[in-house]
């Protein structure tokens, strides 16, 4: 008896249930506004998981990352050399000048959401914005590729190219950091499957309409090498580069990607 083999696709979701996490999204997106708007300097990141906090639960949904494996915090706030999962702190306070990126997850109805971005506090180096804004293109370069039909590291390497681009836009080499990067995403904030931020492409899982993916590039200003803290949670660039780090919900649709994390402008 002959068996058709199961083409291996990157899960999916209906229209009905797309529109369900955008609305979780969409928590996430105000919540990284309100945040960004908060940052001043002398404001700490524990103020700032507060406001997160506040927006998400004003709008009937629940912090994703409070809780999850432990994590004490509603977002992850990482301040100049931390490239991810800072916890936040009393103790961590913002002055002028300081690269923070901001990871927030809501869950509204079952549904994740998840997103990240950088922005500066005050007046950023050259360096600094330009490595906030090629991870941004890496991101972006990303979600473009996001169709149907497309396997999974087509992603990986649209976001790899997209990094190189922006090295020859701003004229300076950016660190991909090893080991990090985007993933499933639907009914559990973090899903199958792993998608790098770079590779060959035409490998993995086949997108199809309906597929959600976090795409969240990491680019550092020197090493690709990180270390994770004593605290378990906190990752630092080895060499003390800064580091960037942007993040959508996407899905595959019929008229092209979708973002689901839409931030109010």
């Amino acid at each position: 008896m002959g068996f058709r083999k199961r083409k291996r696709v990157v899960p999916f979701r209906s229209a009905g249930e797309l529109d369900a996490m955008a609305a979780a999204g969409a928590v996430v997106g105000a919540a990284l506004v309100a945040v960004r708007d908060a940052a001043k300097p002398g404001v700490s990141t524990l103020d700032l998981d507060e406001v997160a906090e506040s927006v998400i639960r004003g709008a009937g949904a629940v912090p994703s990352f409070k809780g999850y494996h432990g994590f004490p915090g509603s977002i992850c706030s990482s301040v100049n050399d931390v490239v991810v999962h800072g916890i936040p702190s009393a103790d961590v306070v913002l002055a002028d000048g300081d690269l923070v990126s901001i990871d927030c997850g809501a869950i509204l109805d079952g549904w994740h959401g998840d997103s990240a971005w950088t922005f500066g506090v005050g007046e950023l180096s050259t360096a600094d914005e330009e490595l906030s804004e090629a991870t941004r293109l890496s991101m972006e370069a990303g979600i473009a590729a996001m169709v149907d039909g497309a396997r999974l590291t087509d992603i990986s390497h649209a976001i790899e190219l997209g990094t190189r681009a922006a090295e020859k836009k701003f004229g300076r080499p950016f660190g991909i950091v090893d080991g990090y990067g985007g993933h499933g995403i639907g009914r559990e904030m973090h899903m199958e499957p792993f998608l790098a931020n770079e590779g060959e492409p035409g490998k993995g899982p086949t997108l199809v309409i309906g597929s959600t993916l976090a795409i969240e590039p990491m680019l550092t200003l020197g090493t690709t090498d990180t270390t994770v803290l004593d605290d378990d949670w906190t990752v630092v660039t080895d060499d003390g580069s800064r580091s960037a780090h942007w993040e959508h919900t996407v899905a595959v649709t019929a008229d092209g990607p979708r973002i689901l994390t839409p931030r109010p402008v």
